[in-house]
């Protein structure tokens, strides 16, 4: 609990064995209510280590992809009653030993959505990000910032917190199951208006750590230039967009909760 409203950490998780256990020792549980696991249909262990170490957990029954993994991660946190939801990566590439600061500035109203950025810090490559991804991320930031008029410092890191107004509001269903949805759910909350800050975040790249290839993070970057076109396409009228349209399916959506209920299987706490 955090200026009395309700914080579920949710951790969107493939092949996180080796990680996970690092991951939430640094879980200021003192204001986290409750940690949600979904893990992806990986292929190594990582629903048998959280469910020792009394994390409630989802098990997708295929691989569904890292957007239908968050699909499932706010469907359930919702419903457990959550105020803030705050999305780490079980890999331990972000520390949640900032978890507090964004917690704060979600729960005290300044911020209907706050991201971790690797960039205001200066540390990404000290961190041991790759150069071409770094250039990469400055490149897209600057043409995002450009057409959807904003001034984010980063659009591409993966620990982010959401207030429930946010999740409830967002037409996330209409977005991808790949990892373009990371992008497209920031993109749309700027285009609904919700106040987005930031906090400086270090990052740590390491051979457990989750990260995609060179191809897949070509794929990545298109889509996010997609994303940021039609989110000035339909500003200007130009076009409709089911990401952007306010009547898309979101999360309370029979269908999406038809769909996150089928596909995964419940472990609660042991």
């Amino acid at each position: 609990m955090m200026n009395g409203k309700k914080v579920v950490v949710v951790m969107p998780a493939y092949n996180a064995a080796t990680t996970l256990e690092r991951t939430l020792a640094e879980v200021p549980r003192d204001i986290v209510d409750d940690v949600i696991l979904v893990d992806d249909a990986s292929r190594d262990n990582t629903i048998e280590h959280a469910r020792k170490l009394g994390i409630r957990c989802f098990l997708h029954e295929r691989n569904w992809g890292y957007g239908r993994n968050q699909k499932t991660c706010y469907s359930e946190a919702l419903k457990l009653g959550a105020d803030v939801v705050i999305m780490v990566h079980p890999d331990y590439q972000y520390t949640p030993l900032i978890i507090p600061a964004m917690a704060n500035l979600a729960t005290s109203g300044l911020y209907d959505v706050v991201i971790a950025s690797r960039i205001l810090g200066g540390t990404a490559l000290a961190g041991g990000m790759p150069g071409y991804k770094y250039v990469s991320n400055r490149f897209l930031t600057l043409a995002q910032n450009l057409l959807m008029g904003a001034k984010l410092s980063e659009y591409h890191t993966g620990y982010r917190a959401f207030t429930r107004e946010v999740l409830e509001k967002l037409p996330l269903w209409e977005n991808s199951d790949d990892f373009v949805f990371d992008n497209q759910m920031l993109a749309q909350s700027i285009y609904f208006g919700f106040k987005v800050g930031e906090v400086s975040c270090p990052t740590k790249y390491f051979d457990e750590a989750s990260s995609i290839n060179f191809k897949r993070s070509c794929i990545y970057g298109l889509g996010c230039l997609g994303t940021a076109w039609k989110f000035r396409m339909q500003k200007w009228g130009k076009a409709k967009h089911a990401i952007f349209d306010p009547n898309g399916r979101g999360l309370s959506d029979p269908e999406a909760n038809y769909y996150s209920d089928q596909t995964a299987t419940i472990f609660p706490p042991e």
